[in-house]
C-alpha cells in the first residue's frame, strides 16, 4: 500500500458543502489521476463526485451512484469524469475485467474509485485518496 507523502483534513456539514469540495477538488485533481474514495454507505461519496462533474462542465444532474452498474462517465469540458464502484466486486479479475486500468491511463480521464481499498492493486496504483468520515 502506497504511504500518501501529504495529508489535508477539511471538513463540511451539507450537501451543499459537499458539492463545493467537489468543485475545489477539481483544482486540485488534474487529469489523468485515479483517486480511491472511501467511506461507509451514506457519507457523500456521490455527492462530491456531483461537484466535480459540475465544475468539470459535465451536467451534474446525471450523477448518481454507480452501486448496480459499476461505471458511469461524465464528459466534461476537457476531461471525462469516470466514477466507478466495486463494491459487488469480489476478485481482481473481475475488477480488472471492467477496464479499470484502461480508463486510469487515459490522458484525459479522473478516475474516482469508490470501495478501491478492497483490492491492494488499486491503492497500489492510486494517486490520491479521499476519506470521507462521518462526525
Amino acid at each position: 500500500m502506497k504511504a500518501w507523502t501529504r495529508e489535508k483534513r477539511l471538513r463540511t456539514r451539507s450537501e451543499n458543502g459537499t458539492l463545493g469540495l467537489g468543485q475545489m477538488m477539481t483544482e486540485l485533481l488534474i487529469a489523468p489521476k485515479l483517486v480511491v474514495l472511501r467511506g461507509e454507505l451514506g457519507m457523500g461519496k456521490t455527492i462530491l463526485v456531483k461537484g466535480m462533474a459540475g465544475a468539470l462542465g459535465a451536467n451534474a444532474d446525471e450523477v448518481t451512484s454507480p452501486t448496480f452498474t459499476l461505471v458511469h462517465e461524465y464528459r466534461g469540458r476537457s476531461t471525462r469524469l469516470i466514477h466507478l464502484d466495486l463494491y459487488r466486486l469480489e476478485t481482481e479479475r473481475e475488477m480488472e475485467g471492467i477496464g479499470l486500468w484502461e480508463m486510469a491511463e487515459a490522458p484525459d480521464a479522473l478516475v474516482m474509485v469508490e470501495w478501491g481499498d478492497k483490492f491492494s492493486s488499486v491503492m497500489e496504483r492510486a494517486d490520491a485518496e479521499i476519506s470521507m468520515l462521518a462526525g
